[in-house]
Parts: structure tokens; sequence; C-alpha cells
């Protein structure tokens, strides 16, 4: 009987298409099939075969790639995943579907030498010394031979076509060596064996485990479309759990994972750590090498296409065990995952906000529900979603209280800048000043923290007021003096700093206004001329590369001072750090943002954490204008949990997430007038019912971004209200999209800009 295939084609479509399947071609779910669409060749995935008993006059499958097939949890969490975040469902299958490219299928052969014992033609002293290297028979590659024989290659190569040199291909070598649970387990202090021995309870389940929950801690269903609001029955199978792991800074969280990892490998799984920054881990890589004799596959854009190919190949055939990755890799296809970790899980970096708008921390423990593993969410500092998921029984929580070896957190004071004033066009008070001298003058490091790049975030001219401004978006012009430019860090437009002004052609009239890490990294020259003072930012030239080394060099004591932004406050661990002074501690505090309070909270914790985790005590001042602020008050007291208690009880209050559910719809379009009238039009459609709430449209804080002018709605729902079907409803009636209009929809959003 002919056969129907349903096939999912990775573009923003919502829906597969039917296409006919060729007599004598025999295809299953998850298989890659090249398919006609219009008038060119794409790739889908089968998502659905059905039997046509009266044929059909459909356009047929052309033919099966040979790739492995997608596999079936991998579909479900491209299911869960387009449901959830009402993305289209071929957008959210792109991620998970990544076809190799005829460059990353051709590998690069390995050519490897050995001695034939054939007596060269012409024999010379270098020759001989190439042929007393390679006495022993062993393989070596050409370079390596010609290196330790002290010759050019080209000696290597003339023994080859002389004969004397024998020339075998080698097979590639593994992207990932296997790595050995047992190789260099660390002593662990008596809190950090007792969560290792918890946490590998809590793998291991038995017939009492918590049930599955949902991104936001809600029980999940068999099809992951709308939260249940019962547990399943007693006696029910029951899915691997979500574990917190909170501990301080300095408490040796990622030691206790490592072992839930070995405990994995030992198993025979897989295992996937996400970090929000992979490409500045180098420090991390080094411990994982130390603990299990060999570095882990690595998983982000940083990662070329051969490797990359070779990655995801590996990690289908079950022959890597573990791979670090960013959010991406939550999307590769293992074939036995059996541990997420997400390190740092509070971390905004896990969010994606364009293309589709997912969380990976919370699509990790969607994607730990459909793997049947344990999903470990680690932080110092976790969200307020994390914690009440964990207080109210949803998640499990293994806490380390303390600093590995006893060490002390640091104490952390207050600069009142009302009364502690820098001076005259100075940034640093007096007060910090002196505790830097004192600090490297003692042989220690000093870090100055401030979240702001460039050197300073806007310019204007003193004589007529002209403020320099992107012409694509809403935003500033942030001044980088090292490099003489001006530029948008939203579109990343940039343009050469002019001597004289753009508005009214003066001289010397353009001035920096407010500081960046560059200005504090000038005043810190006048101050400290004798002093090595490394400046850690993203968008410094040499990229990932440059910024790995300058972090290990600062690891190693290389410097004195360091000027860094909040990339030096994500897990790094400095020996030799004694003092950290938060130049600008209010910075988010005057947000609009409903989770400003939580991620300034976070950012100071993390970032004063870095001091004191070497043999010496830390400290850490805190230069603000507001320390009566509940933010700075619970970081001066080392009370957290004070914070977090009311923090908690305010969201609650007000019925934000966890509490409530929130979407954003942001409405973008190439002209002002056309993007408020859709946004309007789309309110006016909007029918809320009992326990939703929709506000807007309003412009949003940041306007217009690469050219596009931006209206924003948010739709406020109580728990138990079903957002998704909600939305879903609303759009239909809503306004048809013409023109060069967008609705972008945002549920559960990070950013409010």
């Amino acid at each position: 009987m002919p056969c129907i295939a349903e096939i999912l084609i990775p573009l923003a479509l919502d829906s597969a298409y039917s296409y006919a399947v060729p007599a004598g071609l025999d295809l299953s779910v998850g298989e890659v099939v090249q398919i006609p669409l219009g008038p060119r060749e794409t790739v889908g995935v089968v998502w659905g075969v059905r039997q046509s008993p009266g044929g059909s006059n459909l356009r047929a499958v052309t033919g099966r790639i040979d790739v492995p097939a997608l596999p079936d949890a991998l579909r479900e969490l491209v299911d869960w995943l387009a449901r959830y975040t009402l993305a289209p469902k071929g957008s959210a299958l792109a991620m998970a579907l990544r076809l190799p490219d005829e460059a990353a299928l051709t590998e690069t052969v390995r050519v490897g030498v050995r001695i034939s014992g054939k007596a060269p033609a012409r024999p010379t002293a270098a020759r001989t010394k190439v042929l007393a290297a390679a006495a022993d028979g062993a393989m070596r590659g050409k370079s390596a031979l010609a290196k330790e024989a002290g010759v050019s290659l080209s000696v290597v190569d003339g023994l080859i076509d002389d004969g004397a040199l024998e020339a075998v291909a080698l097979a590639p070598e593994p992207v990932a060596l296997p790595p050995d649970p047992d190789h260099a387990r660390v002593p662990l202090s008596e809190a950090q064996e007792a969560a290792v021995r918890e946490l590998v309870a809590l793998m291991n389940p038995g017939p009492e485990a918590p049930p599955p929950t949902d991104a936001i801690g809600d029980p999940l269903p068999a099809d992951g479309q709308t939260p249940l609001t019962k547990v399943p029955p007693p006696g029910a199978e029951h899915k691997a759990p979500t574990i917190l792991l909170e501990g301080v800074t300095g408490s040796g969280k990622t030691e206790v994972y490592f072992e839930a990892v070995a405990d994995c490998v030992r198993r025979g799984h897989q295992a996937l750590i996400l970090m929000p920054e992979i490409a500045l881990t180098a420090q991390f890589l080094d411990r994982f090498a130390e603990r299990f004799g060999v570095r882990p596959a690595t998983w982000h854009s940083g990662v070329g296409g051969k490797r990359r190919e070779r990655v995801r190949a590996g990690v289908t055939a079950g022959e890597i065990a573990v791979v670090v990755g960013a959010r991406s890799a939550l999307f590769l296809p293992f074939a036995d995952l059996g541990l997420i970790v997400v390190d740092e899980e509070h971390e905004a970096a896990y969010k994606q906000e364009d293309g589709v708008h997912y969380h990976a921390r919370d699509m990790a423990v969607v994607r730990g529900r459909i793997e049947n593993c344990p999903v470990v969410l680690a932080s110092a500092t976790p969200s307020i979603e994390t914690r009440v998921n964990a207080e109210r029984g949803r998640y499990r929580r293994i806490a380390l209280p303390e600093r590995f070896g006893g060490r002390r957190l640091p104490d952390i004071a207050a600069i009142d800048m009302r009364a502690d004033k820098p001076e005259r066009g100075r940034f640093i008070a007096q007060a910090l000043v002196a505790a830097v001298r004192e600090t490297v003058e003692s042989g220690d490091q000093a870090l100055l923290f401030l979240n702001r790049r460039g050197y300073a975030p806007l310019t204007l001219c003193r004589a007529c007021g002209h403020r320099y401004q992107c012409r694509n978006c809403s935003t500033w012009l942030v001044e980088h003096r090292f490099r003489r430019a001006l530029v948008c860090h939203q579109c990343g437009y940039a343009e050469r700093r002019p001597d004289s002004c753009s508005e009214c052609g003066t001289f010397d009239n353009l001035t920096p206004c407010g500081p960046g890490v560059e200005r504090i990294a000038e005043e810190v020259a006048e101050l400290f001329p004798d002093k090595r003072v490394i400046v850690l930012s993203s968008d410094f030239p040499g990229g990932a590369e440059r910024l790995r080394a300058e972090l290990q060099t600062v690891a190693e004591g290389g410097c004195d001072i360091v000027i860094g932004t909040q990339l030096v406050a994500k897990g790094h661990n400095f020996p030799h750090l004694t003092l950290v002074g938060v130049l600008d501690a209010d910075i988010g505090l005057t947000s609009g943002d409903p989770r400003a309070a939580e991620r300034t909270f976070q950012l100071l914790q993390q970032v004063t954490g870095r001091a004191g985790r070497g043999e010496k005590p830390g400290r850490a001042l805190l230069q603000t204008y507001q320390p009566d602020h509940p933010v700075i008050a619970a970081l001066l007291s080392g009370e957290s949990e004070r914070f977090y208690e009311e923090e908690i009880g305010a969201r609650e209050a007000a019925g934000l997430p966890p509490f409530g559910r929130l979407a954003a719809l942001i409405v973008s379009a190439n002209e002002r007038e056309v993007a408020e009238a859709h946004g309007q039009a789309l309110a006016r459609a909007a029918e809320p019912p009992d326990g939703v709430m929709v506000l807007g449209p309003a412009e949003a804080p940041l306007a217009l971004i690469r050219g596009r002018y931006r209206f924003r709605l948010l739709v406020k729902t109580e728990r138990a209200v079903d957002l998704q079907t909600y939305l879903r409803d609303w759009l239909a009636r809503g306004p048809k999209i013409r023109g060069n209009v967008k609705v972008a929809i945002d549920v559960d959003p990070q950013s409010f800009l």
C-alpha cells in the first residue's frame, strides 16, 4: 500500500509537509531525507509515516540522506520546545538538525613515518640524523620526526621519496579520549563527601523519587503541552529528579558534581555539562583534565566545522562520554544521556534572545525529563525560580554552606559615595585607592569591577550639547579610546571618534561622560604607574584566545591589578586575589526590570566571591550611593537568606514568576507608525479572560534596534492559566502580519528592553 511521509523542514514553518514515499524506499520516523520544495531541493526529517490506500498526487521524497536518524528523545524535545515557546516547529528543528557540508566531511589525512630498512641513495649528515631518530621503529608524524632530528621537513620528505622512510596513513585523532572516572579523585571535605553521597543516591533513585516537573516547576504531562494539577499516583513510574546544588563561592561545587559525572561514566552513560561562557573556560577544562585524565569534548560557536561534525558523530555513536558546551549543546543527539549539569544556572546568558526564545536551564530540565536522566543545577546564587522549586519540594536541594578548607568568605564593606567622593575627574574613592595600594604592596592582587565596557558610555559636545547616538538604534555610542572609535553595543555600528563636533564644528569640546573599564585603566595607570595591570573585557582585540591567556596570567599571579567586567565574575579561581573593589554597586538597581534586584545581588555576590579563595583571607569594598538598599544591606550583612525571603515574598505578592507567568510580544517594523498601529490592533484583539492581564503596547526602552522600531506588549497571568493556549488563540484572531512587520513572542522573558 502506498505510504505518505510527514516531513518537517528546518525552516520557519509550523507544520510538517506531506510527501509520497517512492516504491522501494522504506522510511522510518527520524530519518533525514531529501525533498523537493518549490523549485529547489532541501532536506527534512520524517516526523511521521502513514499509509494511503487511495494513492495521491503528492510530490515524492527524492531519497534518504546517509546520516544518523534524529533520536526519538530529540524529536520530542523539538515538539515540546515549539509548543512551549510558540516558535515554528521547523525553527526548533533547525537547532537540532545540523548537516555537515562537503568541506566538513573531508577529513585531513594524518601521515606517520617509520624506518623501512632500505638505505638512502644519497646519505647526508642531516639524513643520518633523521634515520638515527627513527631507528627505534616507532611511528611518528613527519613534523615530529623532523623536530626530533633537528632538521627541516624537506629532509624527511626526501627520505620518503628515496624509500628509506615509509609513510603510513594514520587514523584520525579521537576528538575526545574516554575519561577515567577514577583517575585522580581530589580530597574532599566532609561537607563535600556528604553532598556527593546524597547526589549519587538521588541520581540512582528508588521507587519514592519525586515526580517530574516542567521548566518552571509544575508536574509534567505526557505530551509536555500544559502543566498538570495533580502529581502521578503512588506506584506510578517516576522520572529522575532535578537537583539544586547550592554552595557559597569557593565551597567546591565543581568537585562535587565532577563525582556525579564520574558515577555517570562508570555506569556507561553520557554526561552533558552546560556553561554560560564556554569560550572562556580553559581553566575549567584544565580542572576536568586533572580529575579525569583527559579533556572533554567541547561544543560552542568557536569549535570549527570539521571538529563539530566529529563531536556530533561521536555523541551519536556513544563514543564521547562527556561534552562541555554552550546552550546549543542541549540539542546534540546523545545516544545514552545519563546526566545534565547546568553550571551557574542563574546566568542570564542561558536565555536565547533571538530566533527561538528559550532558556537553556529550563530546557535542560525538560530534556532530563524526556531522557529520564537527573539534572543538576549548580550555583552560589540560584535564581528565584529555582529556589522556590527547591523550597516547595519540586527540586531536591543539596547545600554547601562553607568554603572548602575552612576558608572564610570575604568581609564586605560599603563606601558611601555621598560622604567619600572621589577627586574631581576620578571615579575611585580614596578609601578604595588606599585599600588597593595596601593589597598590591603586600604582594597580593586586587580586582576593580565595573560592568561597563569601553572608555565612556556617552560622548557629548560641551559647546552645543550634541550627544553621539547610533544611526540604527536608540542608544548612545560608547567611546572605545583604545580603538579611537564610537561603537554601538546593540548593532555593532562604529564610527571614528571625530576631532571636532559634527553638529557645531568646534574643536576640543567633545567630552566623555561616565566611566568604562578603559577609563578606569587610565586612572589606575596614573595612580599605580609601576604596577602590572590587566583589563578583562569581552570586546578587546584578540577574542577568546587572548582572554584565556590573560585569565591564566591572573590565576598564576602574573599581574597586580585586574580591571574587569562581568566576565570575571563567572566561576574563575584567582588564588592570589584578596581584594575586590566594586566601582558602581548601584548599576541595575534603578532598572524597571522585575529581576533587577535579583540580578544585582547575584552579580555582586559572585564578583565579591572572587576574593580570598587562596590561602589569605579576602575582602570587598562596594562604592554605592544607596548603602541602605535591601540588596546592598543583604550583601554587607552576609544574610543572603534574608534577601531571598524578601525577594520571594515580593514576587509572590505581585504575582510575578514563579508565582505567575509572563510573556512578551515585541512588535517591530521599519516605520514607527506601522509598528505602533499593529501593536494597538493586536491589543484590541486581546480579549483577556479572568486571570489574564494584557499591558501595552508601549514603546520599548530600546525603541529602535538595527533600524527597526519596537513596541512591547506584556501578558501577565495567574499560575494556573494555560498561557500558551491563550497566546495561540489571541494571535489567531489578531491582525494579519503585513509588509515588514514582525511579532516576536518571548515566553518567560528575561529581558525587558
